[in-house]
């Protein structure tokens, strides 16, 4: 959520941010300024009231210490009416504050100065790649096909016991999942992140705090009986560690990494890109969350899209690295970075990982704060990146790997399958 400070200050680089991402309320901004200006003078107007009032009841103990009986009444009379102006300024003010921050829960964040132009994933700029795509041989198959062809996915069977989009891992299947998870865990804490098991459900607070509602409410899975929300990230529960939260600059940077499930119900997802692995309602992912001084957040992001290159450089992927365009990027995101591996089978490619600094968006929504080397309160920033999510991995791997004889398994994975072959 942007700081109303920030838009009086800056009001055209805001507006100009807005329109690099294809934002067209506009009108919003000035509405955010005129409903702050209106707060601002029901607070004004109360605090001369409750100032009046609190002169009046000390006056009145004085006049009746003065036996000046007449005179009290009639400065109790006055205080009656300032309490009743206040009740109602304060009902008025409560109302302004909220209306104001509805409004700015509507606004997204301004992208950061290097953000391309662009209005959707076509216009985003490729800043990066790596790997040779392998030539398969002829009869290979894409990972739907290679899954059912050895036994290690069924697809069908999710659909019999939940629905469309939550597959079963069986066998070296789900010994690869598990091999994938342990990897990308062991490899975040070995790059100084901390590990967190964290609860799977969230209540409504954590998902206004790290931006998921409302912009994404009909995205998520909902449990209505106890208003809880399942995590469509990580991300939600692990930087919801730091709402409300007061940080000294010694505490930088704080680095997360917590391995979960992920929900997303991907409504009006349909189509043969959503096939097998491409697209699921369910999935595990392992992810990374940094809070970071904003005097070194962007250094962090380079550091975590290096750590996430890391990763699939031991895979032995071919992948590539888009900056996002501003008509492509998160609600919440200042700046987003995507790693895509490429899929051979079906000769494109799959988006792995996002990796996001939200600068103060999120910090301000939390109250997540420090106080810097002059005691003032300061709002943090905070990151978050994808390292890695599996289904799509998992399909590069089946499929870039694929061979007459089987499914090879990368080097560095085998220690935690045991086996060096799906066959």
């Amino acid at each position: 959520m942007l700081q109303v400070s920030y838009i009086k200050e800056n009001k055209q680089r805001v507006i100009n941010g807005l329109k690099k991402r294809n934002f067209k309320d506009l009108d919003l901004i000035e509405q955010v300024l005129q409903t702050d200006e209106k707060r601002r003078s029901i607070q004004t107007e109360l605090d001369t009231i409750l100032a009046e009032s609190n002169k009046l009841s000390k006056e009145i103990g004085a006049l009746m210490k003065a036996g000046k009986k007449q005179e009290a009444e009639q400065a109790k009379e006055q205080t009656a009416v300032c309490k009743e102006k206040s009740r109602i300024l304060s009902e008025q003010l409560s109302h302004s504050t909220q209306q104001l921050t509805e409004l700015l829960y509507r606004i997204p964040n301004i992208p950061a100065d290097i953000v391309p132009e662009g209005t959707s994933a076509e216009d985003n700029l490729e800043v990066f790649r790596k790997g040779e795509i392998p030539e398969l041989f002829q009869g290979a198959l894409p990972h739907w096909e290679l899954a059912k062809k050895y036994d290690i996915i069924d697809f069908e069977l999710g659909v019999k016991i939940t629905g469309a989009g939550f597959p079963v891992y069986k066998g070296k299947g789900a010994k690869l999942q598990r091999a994938l998870i342990n990897y990308f865990l062991d490899k975040n804490t070995a790059a100084g992140y901390t590990e967190f098991e964290v609860p799977h459900m969230v209540n409504g607070a954590s998902g206004y705090g790290t931006g998921q509602l409302p912009d994404k409410e009909g995205q998520m899975y909902h449990v209505q009986v106890d208003d809880l929300y399942l995590i469509p990230t990580a991300e939600v529960p692990v930087t919801n560690f730091f709402r409300d939260v007061i940080l000294s600059e010694n505490d930088f940077p704080i680095c997360c990494t917590a391995y979960t499930p992920c929900f997303r119900r991907e409504a009006g997802s349909y189509g043969a890109h959503v096939r097998g692995l491409n697209r699921l309602h369910q999935f595990d992912k392992v992810e990374i969350v940094r809070i970071e001084n904003p005097a070194s957040s962007y250094k962090a992001l380079d550091q975590m899209v290096e750590h996430v290159k890391s990763i699939l450089n031991e895979l032995n992927l071919p992948y590539r690295i888009l900056r996002l365009c501003g008509g492509d990027m998160g609600f919440t995101s200042a700046l987003t970075y995507d790693f895509e591996v490429y899929s051979t089978a079906q000769e494109r490619w799959l988006e792995i990982s996002s990796v996001s600094n939200f600068e103060t968006f999120q910090a301000n929504r939390l109250k997540l704060r420090y106080k810097d080397a002059t005691g003032k309160m300061q709002l943090a920033h905070t990151l978050n990146g994808s390292s890695l999510a599996l289904p799509r991995v998992l399909a590069g791997i089946l499929e870039n790997y694929q061979t007459p004889q089987g499914i090879i398994i990368p080097e560095v994975l085998r220690k935690y399958t045991g086996f060096d072959i799906i066959d």
